[in-house]
């Protein structure tokens, strides 16, 4: 296991992070397919340990103020819109986006429910502002969406995605060419993955011997990484090439029973991945993949190492800057960021609960090292946040 130092950001609830001890666990929280330039985004996260990063928080228009509702950024673009989710006081979903100046509009994709765990939910958003995700529907079928930047929302599923209770297409990651990636639930609830061309055409795929394959994120040249479960039901990595051609791998030290293994969440454009590995002891922990395999390990100190508890990577620039996030030994969610020499930087933002399954959950990462995400408070209610350097 590769040690790093953990250096405090300005901490805006008066408690210090420690410093300076290895790195260890993490929790499983957000993906998010991100893109940059180097040496913006290397200036702003390493200058970050000196300065005073802002934080702005916010709220959907009619976002619910219940345990469980409230708003949740998921995407940020190169521009810096946001993208994301707010549930209401009905616990209907809604997609929201919101402009460099505050501004927040929602969004519906047609044909979305009108009760409680449906609606409109999104993924992520690519550099020039086309949002995708997901909508469930009266019948709780689920169906993927793309969303222009004029606000043209077209709907589709992927051939052999089913109709029943929660079956469907799912759309997680977008490259700047508008080739989408996801997968979707047959009639027997098995998982394929699929990717969708700009035009509309949709291919499926399945990684060999794999009772699962799920697709996750895909970088401008088309490669697609995600994870297939396999017949132990532990989960293991893939890449896809543009041509179809698939490649395997596990981070070191992955568990290999049940509900454990490999999970790759985030590519970057150039074709490096981050994301999380859970262990035998099911303590996860974020990995680094660059594009030669090599495939690095990392904990962000203060992480717990119980059950579920750890560090995971959740997006990835062409820096090789990560934004993700940790639990601690009392399962409370904390943001990180990690430069591509492996310092890792910890946060919390002010309002962020302090008890178990609380606290700050870091999701996307821009070109300028801009975060975007959300926290939950005391209450169990989520509002959104951006940390700008």
């Amino acid at each position: 296991m590769k040690k790093a130092t953990l250096l405090a950001l300005p901490d805006w609830e008066g408690e210090p992070r420690t410093t300076g001890r290895s790195i260890l666990a993490s929790s499983v929280l957000s993906l998010c397919l991100l893109f940059g330039m180097r040496t913006l985004a290397q200036q702003a996260v390493e200058g970050i340990a000196n300065t005073k990063p802002t934080i702005s928080t916010f709220n959907a228009q009619g976002a619910g103020t219940g345990r469980g509702q409230g708003t949740s950024a998921i995407g940020i673009s190169a521009t810096g819109v946001i993208s994301g989710s707010y549930a209401d006081s009905n616990s209907l979903y809604h997609g929201f986006l919101r402009a460099t100046n505050g501004t927040i509009t929602g969004f519906d994709a047609p044909g979305a429910g009108t009760g409680a765990n449906q609606g409109t939910f999104t993924s992520v958003s690519n550099p020039t502002g086309v949002i995708i995700g997901w909508d469930v529907d009266a019948n709780s079928v689920i169906h993927g969406f793309v969303r222009a930047t004029n606000g043209r929302i077209i709907t589709f599923d992927a051939p052999g995605a089913g109709t029943g209770n929660f079956q469907g297409t799912t759309a997680y990651g977008i490259n700047e060419a508008g080739t989408i990636t996801g997968n979707y639930l047959d009639t027997n609830y098995v998982t394929h993955g699929f990717v969708r061309a700009a035009d509309g055409a949709i291919t499926t795929f399945d990684v060999p011997g794999a009772q699962g394959t799920l697709g996750y994120s895909i970088d401008t040249a088309g490669i697609i990484a995600g994870d297939y479960i396999d017949t132990n039901n532990a989960s293991h990595g893939f890449i896809r090439a543009a041509d179809g051609a698939i490649t395997t791998f596990d981070a070191p030290g992955a568990g290999t029973g049940i509900g454990q293994g490999t999970y790759p969440y985030a590519t970057n454009p150039a074709g490096e991945i981050t994301g999380t590995y859970s262990d035998a002891s099911y303590v996860i922990h974020g990995f680094v993949r660059a594009t030669d395999g090599t495939i690095t390990a990392f904990d962000a100190p203060g992480a717990g190492t119980g059950v579920a508890q750890g560090t995971v990577g959740s997006g990835i620039n062409r820096a090789g800057v990560i934004s993700g996030g940790y639990t601690d030994t009392n399962s409370v969610y904390f943001g990180l960021v990690r430069t591509a020499s492996g310092t890792i930087f910890a946060y919390q933002v002010r309002g962020g609960g302090k008890a178990a399954r609380e606290g700050t959950i870091p999701a996307c990462i821009n070109a300028a090292g801009v975060i975007a995400g959300g926290y939950i408070d005391t209450n169990g209610v989520s509002h959104g946040f951006v940390l700008t350097p």
